[in-house]
Formats: C-alpha cells, structure tokens, sequence
C-alpha cells in the first residue's frame, strides 16, 4: 500500500484537483473539508502528509496546523501549506504554527508530487 495524504481545503474543485494529481501518483488520498472535518479525519486516520488550506471555515489552516502539531500521534507528520496566499507574514506564521513547506495556488502538480515526495521520505 502506498503512502497516504490527508488533503484539507474548503474547495470541492481543488480537493478535485488534488484528488487527481496525488492518486495518479499512487497516493492513498483521503479529504477533508476544513480545519475541523481534518481533526475528524485525524481520529481514523495515520497520513504520512498533510497538505492544508489557509482560508477556510470553520477552522482555518493555522489553527489545524496547530492543533495536529499538539497531537502527540500527529506531531511528526509533514504538513505542506498550499494557497493563494503568499504574504510573507503568513508563510512565517504558518511555519511557527508548524509547517513543514508552502506552495502557491494554482499549483504544478509536478511540484505538489516532487514537494510530497522530499517530506514523506
């Protein structure tokens, strides 16, 4: 079997999007629709990566973040932040709040699937 990703975003079209790229990569790909659904999901779920939303309701992506890393069972997983968001002070308090990298919607999948790769080693 091979490694699974949790994929959070509020978005059906880039949970789609993801879905795609990460399957076709031969990735076990399981979703959730924000913050809160991803905790739900953390509660059933081992992912070797998280790759999350920013902007979403409910619970937004820093406060996932910092809640995954609060869970001793999640805390070593490789979160990637992947957003329309490119502020520098909010690449800075994801990377506080505990993420592992950041990439920029729309994205490449070729990148998503090289930036997955480098952090499930």
């Amino acid at each position: 079997m091979g490694k699974t990703i949790l994929t959070v975003d509020d978005s059906r079209t880039m949970r789609d999007m993801l879905l795609l790229a990460l399957s076709g990569a031969g990735y076990r790909v399981v979703q959730a629709e924000d913050g809160m659904h991803g905790l739900e999901v953390l509660r059933q779920e081992t992912p070797d990566v998280i790759v999350t939303d920013i902007n979403m309701p409910r619970l937004d992506g820093f406060g996932f973040i910092e809640r995954v890393r609060h869970d001793s069972k999640h805390r070593a997983v490789p979160i990637l932040v992947l957003t329309t968001e490119s502020d520098a002070e909010k690449k800075d308090r994801a990377r506080r709040a505990g993420a592992t990298g950041w990439i920029v919607k729309p994205f490449d999948p070729t990148k998503l699937l090289a930036a997955v790769r480098r952090v499930a080693a």
